[in-house]
């Protein structure tokens, strides 16, 4: 029987996962390019033959999205597999379109196909969209477990923007490890918050060898807990599903993908950001939870800000630097620093867009519904370098830094600053803590 000719159509992560546990190795098929987007300069390389395997000794291209429907006609393409999140169902089936007037069939894989079983219990933490606060969700069930003195090691959603082979099992426990790894900010967000709390976080690119690595880390470990990226579904089993959602965004839960996939399958739904949030859109958010997944247990809580210097805020001119994909393909208004501003009684949110620079020009175009923010893009050396020289050439009084990170680590900003951080504080029943009691209950976890 011919090979069947596959294109993956991703944006380095999910796709190369639905790789390496569907198609690497797997005589039937005959994987004929990736496709790249959403992340800029992530085309126009290979995924090497040291992680594609023996049936690819020189690789497979990685092309652009924009060439998806030559690439059909030109390979002889007979399957495009969709890979990457945080997508609204309208583009999916847009890029369905596009695939099948090529002539080729479109195909979503699910949890059966994709997801690896641990040897440890596993919790999964995911969004409905990027930027919900599952961030400060994860940290939170893992501040619980470690009281519990628990060894969780947290495994993250895939950014593997860099070398793919150096980064085919990453793992971080000190600050140092950042620069070791030559992580972006995007990653340094993700994975910093973490360190700092003393826990050990894994990334990378071969997720069934990050597993089996963090199952047997050298500090040890009793919980696998997943950090979810995008609104991406979970590459492991889980035996805790917690998704969050976003009253900011209402229905928002319904019409992306796969982010319903992750509600669907969440036995603990967190309704975050109450505090900032309309009634009407948390009951929108809620009745939606309802409908499609009626058995899973509903937490409410606040998105709590807290600012290093709030005298930097009030009365003054500032520029807000928000997380970069919350604020692009996450398509938010506002961030922390949003809400810093407005409660500690800023004067003016000053618009970067007369002063951006080079690739943050660019960001602007693609993006233009960003507004008066700045997004922290931070893919690359030259990404770093215009943010911090944009930063420095807005005519403002001071800047809040509203990233997970503090940015001043890694650019260099000529005017007064000051950090927002934020946590998770639960403010219904069920919590946090009771369900978790359970779930240690349940896996023998006492200590």
């Amino acid at each position: 029987m011919a090979k069947k000719n596959i294109i993956i159509i991703g944006a380095a992560g999910r796709d190369f996962h639905n790789f390496n546990t569907n198609f690497r190795d797997n005589e039937l098929y005959n994987v004929v390019a990736f496709t790249a987007a959403q992340i800029p300069d992530i085309d126009d390389r290979k995924y090497p033959s040291e992680l594609a395997g023996s049936l690819y000794p020189d690789g497979i291209p990685i092309y652009s999205q924009d060439k998806l429907a030559d690439l059909i006609k030109e390979l002889k393409v007979d399957e495009c597999v969709f890979a990457y999140s945080d997508v609204k169902y309208e583009d999916v089936m847009a890029i369905s379109a596009i695939v099948n007037a090529a002539g080729a069939n479109f195909t979503l894989q699910g949890s059966k196909s994709t997801s690896i079983k641990s040897t440890k219990p596993v919790i999964s933490v995911c969004a409905v969209r990027t930027g919900a606060g599952k961030s400060q969700t994860s940290r939170a069930i893992i501040e619980y477990l470690m009281e519990k003195n628990l060894k969780v090691v947290a495994i993250r959603h895939p950014m593997p923007y860099g070398d793919l082979v150096a980064q085919r099992v990453q793992r971080f426990a000190t600050i140092d490890d950042l620069k070791k790894h030559e992580c972006t900010v995007e990653e340094m967000e993700e994975y910093e918050p973490h360190i700092e709390r003393g826990n050990i976080i894994y990334a990378g690119v071969d997720y069934e060898d990050i597993l089996r690595a963090a199952e047997n880390d050298p500090d040890g470990c009793d919980v696998i807990l997943w950090d979810g990226g995008n609104n991406d579904f979970s590459f492991y089993k889980a035996d805790l599903s917690v998704t969050v959602v976003d009253p900011h965004r209402p229905g928002h839960e319904l019409s992306y993908y796969p982010g319903e996939v992750s509600l669907r399958m969440a036995d603990v739904a967190v309704i975050n950001k109450v505090d900032s949030a309309r009634p009407e859109d948390i009951a929108t958010v809620e009745a939606n939870i309802n409908k499609v997944n009626p058995t899973a247990k509903i937490i409410k809580a606040e998105s709590k800000i807290t600012v290093d210097n709030p005298d930097i805020i009030k009365g003054k001119r500032v520029l807000v630097v928000e997380d970069g994909p919350t604020l692009t393909h996450g398509e938010m208004k506002l961030g922390a620093g949003t809400v810093a501003a407005k409660r500690f009684d800023a004067k003016e949110l000053v618009d970067p867009r007369p002063f951006t620079v080079g690739k943050l020009k660019e960001t602007f175009s693609i993006y233009p519904n960003i507004g008066t923010l700045l997004p922290a893009m931070g893919y690359g050396k030259q990404q770093l370098k215009d943010l911090e020289t944009t930063i420095n050439n807005t005519n403002c009084d001071s800047v809040i830094i509203g990233t997970p990170i503090d940015l001043t680590r890694i650019i260099n900003i000529n005017k007064p600053y000051t950090r927002v951080h934020y946590e998770l504080d639960e403010v219904s029943s069920p919590n946090l803590s009771d369900i978790l009691g359970d779930f240690i209950k349940e896996h023998n976890l006492e200590k």
